[in-house]
């Protein structure tokens, strides 16, 4: 604890972002560029170094926050790499990505802002690939085993770093024609730009990993197949079963999900692409959902040029601060956030209706109109609903829709591929892969983790569950193991 009255005397400060009318234009990252290292610092130094740090529980990869925070204060970039990376194989995607749950459970935040320890985190992985400290690690020596691992998602990707670091040798398969999963074509360039993930990658290849893109496993190669060929099967697949809006006008022309509207934006930025087939430009935009996916979809409608553009949140506007008595700390607390998204929604008035910023709250979709022939959609119908999301009389209204983005979540891994079929893997009730405390499936060999088998979640969930699943496959492979992990497959966060 480099000063012990730091969080007295220093006031929180957040990484500034960008003026909005500037980083509209572009896709650049939102935040200003060497802004965060001059204060970092100093906010590291508010950190408590508590007794019993609350910050540890609430991450599920353990960080050691106020030893790297320590560090960070006295300006250790080194050995603050080194407990940093000692939890997290890919803390610049967390630092960019998470919604920091550590942060709510900060003990000072229980009466004061919390440290900022998703800026500090940032700082230190940027500072270690700028510095030299983040090498690639082969192993020393091969185990002889080999190890398939089905998606290029977070959790694949740690499982493989994981697995190939001790020594085995494993090949990572992708559908897409580039690595990454949603952290490729479901996050925008602007929230995290993909040279982040190019960089892991390639110091993966560096350390033996092999990665097979373009090959739907299932359909470009058998599953069980590829079962025969490998020792044993990973699959971290991701939850990429979209839920569904089942309203009338649903098969109007112009209702997509926010999965096919978010891959398109992403291959413009890629060079695939010079205009995306689904771009918002002059378009009357209404997005359904009121989550993180959403918020995307609203920047990027934004950058689009959109002529307006509007989110449903079907949950009531949360107040501004905690609610101690429904949401205790050390939880994450539902409040009101400004995502970047929606300050620049808010400062340009895409949504002259909205409660706030982009957002309409307490709104459920009735129905979708067309035009005249029937084919496109022109509007969208709702109404208030109250609590237990029922119609409020009087609240209906009508907003005018060119583009309607559905971003409802998901409900587990797409069955359409024949990969759960072709293996016979048995399924929990809400669609999720069924799997026992060593992340083992009924298949003998494969291997469930991640949102394939959790079922969605957050990024930070998702690396823990490929670190998790990398020690349960050595241990399979080996009969011990000396890899972490973090959490077991029937951790959930923590909640009253």
């Amino acid at each position: 604890m480099a000063d012990p009255k730091g969080f007295m005397s220093t006031p929180r400060r957040d990484w500034p972002r960008r003026p909005v009318e500037e980083r509209v234009r572009d896709w650049d990252e939102v935040y200003v560029p060497g802004a965060l290292l001059p204060i970092v610092s100093k906010q590291a130094d508010r950190c408590m170094d508590c007794g019993i740090p609350f910050c540890h529980e609430a991450c599920p990869l353990g960080n050691l926050i106020p030893e790297w925070n320590d560090l960070v204060s006295r300006e250790d970039w080194r050995q603050a790499a080194d407990r940093l990376h000692a939890t997290n194989n890919f803390p610049e995607f967390t630092g960019r990505l998470c919604p920091a749950p550590c942060e709510a459970g900060c003990v000072l935040a229980i009466n004061q802002p919390a440290v900022t320890i998703k800026n500090v985190e940032v700082a230190v992985a940027d500072r270690a690939w700028e510095l030299g400290f983040a090498p690639p690690r082969p192993p020393d020596r091969l185990s002889g085993r080999t190890v398939a691992v089905i998606g290029s998602g977070p959790t694949g990707l740690a499982a493989a770093q994981q697995l190939t670091r001790a020594g085995h040798t494993v090949a990572v398969y992708e559908k897409d024609d580039r690595l990454g999963g949603l952290m490729r074509y479901g996050i925008p360039e602007f929230k995290m730009e993909k040279h982040h993930l190019e960089r892991r990658i390639e110091q993966m290849r560096a350390e033996g990993t092999k990665f097979r893109t373009s090959t739907a496993v299932g359909r470009d190669v058998g599953a069980a197949e590829l079962r025969a060929r490998y020792d044993a099967l990973v699959i971290a697949t991701g939850a990429t079963a979209w839920r569904e809006l089942d309203v009338p006008g649903r098969e109007l022309a112009g209702v997509w999900q926010a999965m096919e509207y978010l891959p398109a934006a992403n291959r413009v930025c890629e060079g695939d692409l010079e205009v995306s087939p689904l771009s918002a430009a002059g378009k009357h935009v209404v997005i359904v959902g009121g989550g993180d996916t959403g918020a995307d979809c609203l920047g990027t409608a934004v950058r689009e040029g959109a002529a307006s553009v509007t989110q449903l949140d079907i949950y009531a506007q949360p107040e501004g601060v905690r609610d101690e008595d429904a949401e205790p700390w050390p939880t994450y607390p539902r409040i009101y956030r400004l995502s970047a998204a929606h300050e620049e929604a808010g400062a340009l008035a895409t949504a002259p209706a909205a409660d706030a910023d982009a957002r309409l709250f307490a709104a459920s979709t009735l129905r979708f109109e067309g035009d005249a022939e029937g084919r496109r959609v022109r509007s969208l119908h709702l109404v208030g609903v109250d609590a237990a999301r029922r119609p409020v009389a009087g609240t209906g209204r009508t907003l005018p829709a060119d583009l309607v983005l559905l971003a409802l979540g998901f409900s587990g891994p797409d069955l359409g591929d024949g990969l759960v079929e072709q293996l016979g893997l048995e399924l929990e009730p809400r669609g999720t892969i069924a799997r026992d405390e060593e992340f083992r499936t009924n298949a003998a060999g494969v291997f469930a983790a991640g949102d394939a088998a959790r079922g969605q979640s957050l990024i930070v969930w998702a690396i823990a569950e490929g670190r998790a699943v990398a020690a349960a496959v050595d241990r399979y492979l080996t009969g011990s193991s000396r890899l972490p992990a973090p959490i077991g497959p029937y951790d959930r966060p923590m909640t009253v």
